[in-house]
């Protein structure tokens, strides 16, 4: 049960290139439509994020992953153990997503499937969005639907918050793209299990 906006209108919204804030399986994120330059200039506008950090993209599934980011066998056999969950890979871009303005050196994409039947379920209905956690950079991330109001205001056209607060740690982030794992941030997700996975052959 979801308080404030409904995910149907999150979903309208970020497809119009607004920004919405939505439950997920770490924390609340804030996103948008990654294919609209405008849209991703908001979004970075709202979380006063330096644009050499890149914007990390949630998805519904592992097929709408590859349709944006490259995946060899590690990287699948990686998806396949800890998706849905609070993993980001980051990976070489593909045709589809190469000119998303997205930050960073626009080379790589960091992408996720959260384990949150809410935010699955915008993620089905609006597509991949750009999102990241729902904070000014450098503050803590909103935790209930009055601190998430209260940061963001009329920035954000849709809230769609849940009845329990949440502050759950951010997802682990690896790196795929060179001949050996990076981890990049450490989180939910134990790296170690991640880098070992990652470099069986």
């Amino acid at each position: 049960m979801t308080a404030g906006g409904t995910v149907e209108a999150a979903a309208a919204a970020a497809r119009r290139g607004s920004l919405v804030v939505f439950p997920t399986d770490t924390v609340y994120g804030i996103g948008t439509r990654p294919d609209d330059p405008a849209a991703t200039a908001r979004l970075f506008a709202a979380k006063r994020r330096a644009r050499e950090l890149t914007l990390p993209v949630l998805v519904a599934t592992i097929d709408d992953a590859r349709r944006v980011a490259v995946f060899d066998g590690r990287a699948s056999r990686v998806a396949t153990a800890f998706w849905p969950g609070a993993l980001t890979l980051v990976l070489a871009r593909t045709g589809v997503s190469r000119r998303w303005e997205l930050g960073g050196d626009g080379a790589t994409i960091g992408v996720r499937v959260p384990d949150h039947p809410v935010a699955r379920t915008l993620l089905e209905r609006a597509g991949p969005l750009a999102a990241t956690s729902a904070n000014r950079s450098g503050e803590p991330p909103g935790r209930d639907h009055d601190e998430l109001v209260a940061m963001f205001g009329a920035e954000v056209a849709v809230y769609v918050s849940t009845d329990v607060p949440l502050g759950g740690a951010a997802s682990t982030v690896i790196e795929l793209t060179g001949p050996e794992p990076k981890i990049l941030r450490g989180g939910d997700v134990d790296p170690e299990l991640v880098i070992g996975l990652a470099t069986t052959s």
